[in-house]
């Protein structure tokens, strides 16, 4: 979440009289992560949050992820709902932005996360992604494999000003993935982003995930791979193995991983640390003059990468295949 374009009050409290959510009390911008426009609105009714979809997100796509949102809720996984206009439309325009309103999900991010909160998000995802079986809607992910090189070239020119040796480093790892990438592991409806600061909890219940604009279709036990990145690495970036085993164990009591699945574990993980090394260097070299973000540390991702070259088998992510697989 942050805030790239500023709302007007007046604007605001307009662009309410389209719905049915009660007069504008107050509003302020959220000024964390790095993709969207997000704001907490407080109106008579009620608090919700404003989203104005920015940068990567595609206003055809926005069907797809505001319609994921309500399916999910309604097979009793935890996530915030659209709210529809007078005219039925889950989402509109904004400050020259499309714009949705979401109702507001009790609870906190974890800052620091424990092992505890690795397994509830653990079996959450595996709940979300058996949820999203019968999902009828599709959207391709335009951030896995065939995307990053094409991202990667938005900043190879100034990559080495990052560190050095940055720019070679990345093209040789993109060899790699490229070459070896699976191309048949299960595969259904992703969140693709579901980071700490995506999960509320209330003490250590997971009260809900949130912020779906990266959900699409792709490989399964890539979104596990995500997870394992953003959870399980501590602040000096060494590799919790306790955590990992919970996430995993979590999301193996819902949805054991296949043989082939676990196999492909260490090279999804070095995949999706890619993903957001890539897209974090694009952030870092690109950020727009005046936004309320702080840009994020994509050497992070780098030395995560690294540790998932070296990792030879699940055990070094701290389980056996009768942990989480089938």
């Amino acid at each position: 979440m942050a805030v790239y374009t500023d709302v007007a009050a007046e604007d605001l409290a307009e662009f309410l009289k389209g719905y049915d959510i009660g007069e504008l009390l107050s509003y302020k911008g959220i000024a964390e992560g790095v993709e969207n426009s997000n704001f907490l609105v407080h109106t008579s009714q009620g608090s919700f949050i404003l989203t104005l979809y920015e940068k990567r997100v595609a206003v055809g796509d926005l069907p797809y992820f505001l319609t994921l949102m309500a399916h999910l809720a309604e097979r009793g996984v935890r996530c915030p709902q659209p709210a529809k206009n007078r005219k039925g439309e889950v989402y509109s325009t904004l400050a020259g932005r499309p714009a949705a309103i979401i109702n507001f999900l009790e609870g906190m991010w974890p800052r620091r996360p424990n092992a505890t909160h690795c397994a509830a998000v653990g079996e959450a995802l595996a709940r979300m992604h058996l949820a999203g079986q019968d999902f009828p809607l599709f959207r391709k992910n335009p951030l896995s494999v065939a995307g990053w090189r094409p991202l990667f070239a938005l900043s190879a020119a100034r990559s080495d000003s990052v560190q050095a040796g940055l720019s070679d480093f990345i093209a040789r790892e993109l060899d790699e993935l490229e070459a070896h990438w699976p191309t048949d592991l299960p595969n259904g409806v992703i969140h693709a982003d579901l980071f700490p600061d995506n999960v509320f909890f209330l003490g250590d219940r997971l009260s809900g995930l949130i912020d779906f604009p990266f959900s699409c279709n792709d490989i399964l036990a890539y979104d596990v791979a995500i997870c394992l990145n953003a959870w399980c690495f501590e602040p000096d970036h060494s590799f919790n193995v306790t955590k990992a085993r919970a996430l995993l164990n979590g999301y193996g009591r819902e949805r054991p991983l296949s043989g082939a699945e676990q196999a492909a574990l260490p090279l999804l993980a070095r995949g999706a640390a890619m993903r957001f090394l890539l897209t974090r260097l694009v952030d870092f070299l690109n950020v727009p003059p005046g936004a309320l973000v702080k840009p994020k540390d994509p050497l992070e991702y780098v030395r995560k990468l690294r540790f998932h070259q070296g990792v030879k088998s699940l055990g070094d992510y701290g389980v056996t295949p009768s942990g989480c697989t089938a």
